[in-house]
């Protein structure tokens, strides 16, 4: 596997738009990603997996963030390594748009049903890494996408933010329907935690840093 480069654009961390830019290239996978937190929920995502995209395209949209990404992958050999490789690079640019998380909420919670499912996000962006995961899914793959690669995304993302992500299906028996509860859920909790508190003065932590 070839080493990662990331290239910086733009002006990051502004007061008034908190921004990132990134383009990573491997062997493997070449992805371009721009993201604003303080967004719209619109979205331009190309991966070359279609239920993916859409799972990124709805995450953007229930988080009010505007993202654009676009990836070519190795998708003869799998899926494996282009949605890790996007989790990777989302998380880059989450934690480039969070900047040095004065005055963040930092932690977040969001319940979302979708019909028969019920999923559940509780995010802090503390700057310590942990996720738990739990979910069951009756197939394999939904719309050529691996259902195992929904946690590896999520692990992905969560090393590259330095965030620990309590994710969970709490029930529901449809793949797609379990899939997007997940991914809103956590999109809305991070769209919590990454909320500015005018009240919080320097970081939310009684070390005085994350």
């Amino acid at each position: 596997m070839g080493r990662p480069h990331f290239f910086s654009r733009g002006k990051l961390n502004r007061p008034t738009m908190r921004t990132a830019s990134l383009h990573r290239s491997t062997k493997e996978t070449d992805i371009t990603a721009a993201l604003t937190l303080d967004g719209d929920g619109t979205s331009s995502i190309s991966t070359g997996i279609g239920f993916f995209d859409h799972m990124l395209e709805l995450f953007a949209r229930h988080g009010l963030f505007t993202l654009s990404l676009q990836c070519t992958g190795d998708l003869r050999v799998d899926d494996h390594h282009t949605i890790e490789d996007c989790g990777i690079v989302l998380g880059a640019a989450f934690a480039q748009a969070i900047g040095d998380k004065a005055g963040l909420a930092r932690y977040g919670h969001s319940y979302v049903p979708m019909d028969e499912a019920l999923a559940r996000c509780v995010v802090d962006l503390g700057g310590r890494t942990s996720v738990v995961f739990r979910a069951d899914f009756a197939r394999d793959t939904v719309g050529g996408m691996s259902t195992e690669m929904i946690e590896h995304f999520f692990r992905s993302f969560a090393e590259q933010l330095k965030a620990n992500i309590h994710l969970e299906a709490l029930y529901g028996s449809n793949a797609h329907h379990i899939s997007e509860a997940l991914f809103k859920s956590c999109a809305r909790a991070l769209r919590i935690a990454t909320t500015v508190d005018p009240r919080v003065t320097g970081v939310l932590s009684t070390k005085g840093s994350l």
